[in-house]
């Protein structure tokens, strides 16, 4: 794609970021090109007053929301490999991948760990093989509501318990526990403190052991669920193509 028709594709994205944030409160702001009654415009002084005042409101918010919807982009091309992926193994097949895949793993840790980081990966697999087809599961029910609640935090933990719970018995893999700690601190700092959950949290735990699975359990589970808002958003503002309101956009 040439430099102008990026240019040209972050406009239109832009454009259509402010008219799903339009729509919000009036009517028939989005592809209304294409509609019998053309986009709605406010016919008293009370109206336009109210209509622009809610467009400036827009400005920053679409500044802050693009960021956010060029990842939900990102984000959705490779959900929709997944998607693909599930639709061509079936649930049944991602549940056998999933344990070829962790069962690898939990074999190199008998090999590699003592006998308790076995067991510890081990169960660790089997928890992450269960979310993986439930993942799919939910992702095969359909329902916006569904896959961001459910399957996007079940693929998460999915992808992220059975290498934390490795790195916790493997020396080799320490970085893992640095970065969780560095994280965990992080939290701790900025998001925790409110209402002093922080210092109840340090007072109570210590990041070892459990603490750091369940500590990234946490982790997996509302970023699976902002993972899945921002595709909502990109789906929003740049339908998949084949949906109705794609073809009226086109």
């Amino acid at each position: 794609m040439s430099e102008g028709g990026i240019v040209e594709g972050l406009k239109i994205d832009v454009v259509r970021l402010h008219e799903t944030w339009m729509e919000l409160v009036f009517p028939r702001q989005r592809t209304a090109i294409h509609q019998v009654l053309g986009k709605w415009q406010p016919r008293t002084r009370g109206d336009e007053i109210k209509y622009r005042l809610w467009a400036a409101l827009g400005v920053p918010v679409v500044a802050v929301l693009y960021p956010f919807l060029l990842l939900g982009f990102a984000v959705r091309f490779n959900a929709r490999r997944f998607d693909s992926a599930t639709t061509r193994l079936g649930i049944i097949g991602v549940v056998v991948f999933s344990a070829l895949l962790w069962g690898a793993l939990t074999a190199l840790a008998r090999v590699r760990l003592p006998f308790d980081g076995f067991v510890a990966v081990g169960a660790a697999s089997v928890v992450a093989v269960i979310s993986a087809g439930l993942a799919a599961g939910f992702s095969r029910l359909g329902g916006r509501g569904t896959t961001v609640i459910l399957a996007y935090p079940m693929a998460m933990n999915a992808v992220f318990l059975p290498p934390v719970v490795a790195a916790l018995y493997d020396p080799s893999l320490s970085g893992v526990l640095e970065r969780s700690e560095l994280f965990a601190i992080f939290l701790l700092d900025t998001v925790l403190t409110v209402g002093g959950i922080n210092d109840s949290l340090r007072a109570n735990f210590s990041l070892e052991g459990v603490a750091v699975v369940l500590m990234w359990v946490g982790i997996a589970t509302p970023l699976g669920w902002f993972l899945g808002c921002i595709v909502t958003l990109a789906d929003a503002v740049r339908p998949r193509s084949g949906s109705a309101d794609a073809e009226t956009a086109d």
